[in-house]
């Protein structure tokens, strides 16, 4: 397991569209579809990265809560899930069901998706304005496997609350760290850095 950094795209980057399916119905999820919503999040996440686990029923119950006020949600994995089975359509089914997601989980088989976020790790956290410009990027809190920190979203929670208060994003924000994202081999991206 190594730690891997989110690359912090910057702030007020437009957020790219596309067309993924949504592993829970099979029907095609696409951010312009979105209508009415004062936020879009977007998390980059797989099924068997330890620095998911260790924060997702925090996360799931968060991203619920945050429906409600006005925030859409979409969680992405983008890893191979021919080297990382874990990581099928199949499997994150069984996730989706399992932690009864109220919102899409989108499979980016050709990992463009990824590449066009300048993705790197999961967990990675990208929160867009009404405008889909890019609000905040980073970590969700300060829990990590091993550190004995208990997931809260601190940190996420601040930069959506700012957000729909109209207010400035986050002065200080710290990259998200995870398990790289599983690039297929031959489809690393340039901004990719291998681990160890």
């Amino acid at each position: 397991m190594v730690a891997t950094s989110s690359t912090m795209l910057p702030i007020g980057t437009t957020a790219p569209n596309f067309h993924l399916p949504d592993v829970r119905n099979n029907q095609i999820t696409s951010i312009a579809e979105s209508t009415g919503e004062e936020a879009l999040l977007i998390a980059f996440v797989c099924n068997h990265c330890p620095y998911v686990l260790l924060l997702l029923e925090s996360l799931t119950a968060n991203c619920h809560r945050w429906i409600k006020c006005g925030v859409k949600v979409l969680f992405i994995s983008s890893n191979d899930s021919v080297e990382y089975p874990a990581d099928s359509p199949q499997k994150m089914r069984e996730l989706a069901v399992k932690h009864r997601l109220q919102f899409p989980y989108l499979f980016d088989d050709d990992q463009s998706v990824a590449k066009s976020y300048r993705a790197a790790c999961t967990p990675d956290f990208f929160l867009f304005d009404k405008q889909y410009r890019l609000f905040y990027r980073g970590q969700y809190d300060e829990a990590r496997p091993g550190n004995e920190v208990s997931p809260n979203g601190r940190d996420l929670t601040l930069a959506v609350e700012l957000l729909l208060a109209g207010k400035p994003s986050p002065k200080e924000q710290k990259p998200s760290i995870g398990c790289n994202v599983k690039w297929k081999r031959g489809n690393e991206p340039e901004y990719f850095q291998s681990p160890g």
